[in-house]
């Protein structure tokens, strides 16, 4: 910890400004560097003896492979007029209807926004969070019938770690922006923390649950781990 307690936000490399994350970790053994992909932040991971200076040093020894991970993360699609926005996997473009007087839409493929130009992102984003909120909570009640298990709370929430949880009590979160991905990829989260009410586990039990909720568990496992962050570009 510098003396005056002030970290740096901000890590210089190559005469660009990236956002900058500094942690000092008690059990850490080494230095580590992470690349946030949702926040496009650089991470840095200290143990407890090692100064800030040096944390600082290894950044910039490691420029090279900091930019390039920055660079390979998908291009941000602000919810503008034209831009197209994936709602469970099916492309919509969205249209800027001021005249109109319905709020925000979905119809054959497009998101109808309608309103003064200035309100278009956030009428967006909530239509986006109501979407998610209509689409999860009546799929995970409906999967927990199935196993006839009583479901605690549905909470959706900006996760950046988890797409999912399941907590003893039953209360289960999901992360919105699920709603973006495939419809079957949106099915399978669901029925994993579905599963978690019976196993809060991931034995040969809980997986065999799991593919009793859902008709794929694999690909979209994989979809996930290839694709997930593409989750975080829209707005």
């Amino acid at each position: 910890m510098p003396r005056d307690g002030v970290l740096p936000t901000e890590l210089d490399l190559n005469g660009t400004p990236v956002p900058l994350d500094v942690q000092w970790h008690p059990r850490a053994r080494k230095l580590t560097i992470t690349v946030d992909h949702t926040q496009r932040m650089v991470r840095l991971v200290l143990p407890r003896r090692v100064s800030l200076k040096e944390g600082l040093s290894f950044c910039r020894k490691n420029a090279d492979w900091i930019q390039n991970r920055l660079a390979a993360l998908p291009s941000r699609i602000p919810y503008a007029h034209g831009n197209l926005v994936p709602l469970l996997g099916e492309a919509h473009r969205i249209h800027h209807v001021p005249e109109a007087r319905r709020g925000v839409w979905a119809d054959q493929g497009a998101l109808w926004v309608s309103g003064h130009a200035e309100f278009l992102e956030r009428r967006v984003t909530a239509f986006l969070r109501d979407f998610a909120t209509r689409t999860i909570q009546p799929l995970v009640r409906a999967k927990a019938e199935q196993i006839e298990k009583p479901v605690g709370r549905i909470t959706l929430r900006e996760s950046r770690t988890r797409w999912g949880s399941c907590t003893p009590a039953g209360d289960l979160n999901f992360c919105w922006r699920l709603i973006f991905a495939p419809a079957q990829v949106l099915d399978y989260v669901v029925a994993h923390e579905v599963a978690h009410l019976v196993h809060l586990n991931h034995s040969e039990r809980f997986w065999s649950l799991c593919a009793r909720l859902t008709p794929e568990v694999q690909g979209p496992r994989r979809w996930l781990v290839r694709h997930g962050q593409t989750l975080w570009r829209y707005g």
